[in-house]
């Protein structure tokens, strides 16, 4: 359907919430495809608050040219406490009609989707993309920005790894996944972890000292331990094990923001790219308030009401697999 046959005649992006690598390239996506559709496309600035502030302007193909590479987002993002007050909202639906802006695309996690969600219910179309590293968006197997985060984690264990074995000692990286574990899971699995701490399972600390304990006994040089942030202090976790066993002496590695950084792998670039075009034909066929995602290969569309409620759930079988293999 072209722009002429579409209700959706100019339509705007914006980016939310932490920023993710592959942000760049969803923009991206979403400004080609819009200017292939015959759309007019704006960028807003610093998220809700640059909508609240007027900062919205014309993109064009220049607009968005070499940045598919780029970690963080050209947009760049920010807060909002107004916004998440019903007279924010409506303030902000109503710069988007002042500016003639038909269409939204918000590219970022759980609070950036609550945000498109109260836009919708003002009137305006919108389309959520889901841009953070966590991979805790509902209805969709990855989020952009989860597999290069998880590249960042594994390359950062492969270094520790050398330096613990030459000391034979334990090391525990903390990472980030306040509420869902994946980046821990899928870095563990990855990079051989002896241990993964994720907030989805619990764990006895007394048991993996008793571990680690006896894998040192019998030969082995070093261990690797792997904490989600949302099972606990990386330094906590360091205490307990030399309590248990002074003779361990772990070191705590806290990766912090790294994870956020850095080039965007191909998968990510794909996945944006896939995920803005996908953003804009749906808003030219009159879709809106709407989640885009990827579930199994298929390019999918979920109410955002229900994905803002729904939970997602941990992937059991593969922490058993890393269980498994870790032994």
């Amino acid at each position: 359907m072209s722009a002429v046959e579409s209700a959706v005649k100019k339509i705007a992006v914006l980016t939310s919430g932490g920023d993710s690598q592959g942000m760049n390239a969803a923009v991206r996506a979403v400004v080609r495809s819009g200017l292939y559709y015959g759309l007019e496309v704006c960028g807003i600035q610093r998220g809700y608050q640059g909508l609240l502030n007027e900062d919205i302007f014309p993109m064009d193909l220049r607009s968005v040219g070499d940045i598919i590479q780029r970690g963080g987002t050209i947009l760049q993002s920010a807060r909002c406490k107004e916004f998440m007050t019903l007279e924010g909202q409506q303030k902000g639906a109503d710069i988007l009609r002042k500016h003639g802006i038909d269409g939204l695309i918000v590219i970022g996690g759980d609070g950036s989707y609550q945000g498109a969600n109260k836009l919708s219910k003002q009137g305006i179309n919108t389309m959520g993309l889901p841009g953070t590293i966590d991979n805790d968006i509902s209805f969709t197997d990855y989020t952009i920005g989860f597999d290069t985060s998880v590249g960042v984690v594994v390359d950062a264990i492969n270094k520790l790894r050398d330096t613990m074995s030459s000391h034979e000692r334990v090391s525990i990286v903390e990472v980030m996944g306040r509420h869902c574990g994946d980046i821990a899971l899928h870095a563990g699995l990855a990079s051989g972890a002896e241990s993964i701490l994720v907030p989805e399972v619990p764990f006895d600390l007394k048991e993996i000292a008793d571990r680690m304990h006896h894998n040192f006994a019998c030969g082995k040089r070093h261990s690797i331990i792997i904490v989600a942030e949302g099972a606990g202090r990386g330094e906590d976790v360091a205490e307990q094990l030399h309590l248990q066993y002074p003779n361990l002496e772990p070191r705590v590695t806290v990766l912090g923001h790294i994870q956020r950084g850095g080039t965007p792998t191909p998968r990510d670039r794909n996945l944006a790219s896939l995920l803005g075009d996908f953003a804009v034909r749906k808003l030219i066929e009159g879709e809106s308030d709407k989640a885009c995602g990827v579930i199994k290969g298929e390019l999918v569309l979920t109410d955002i009401d229900k994905v803002v409620n729904s939970k997602k759930e941990f992937d059991h079988a593969t922490y058993e697999l890393a269980l498994r293999l870790s032994q």
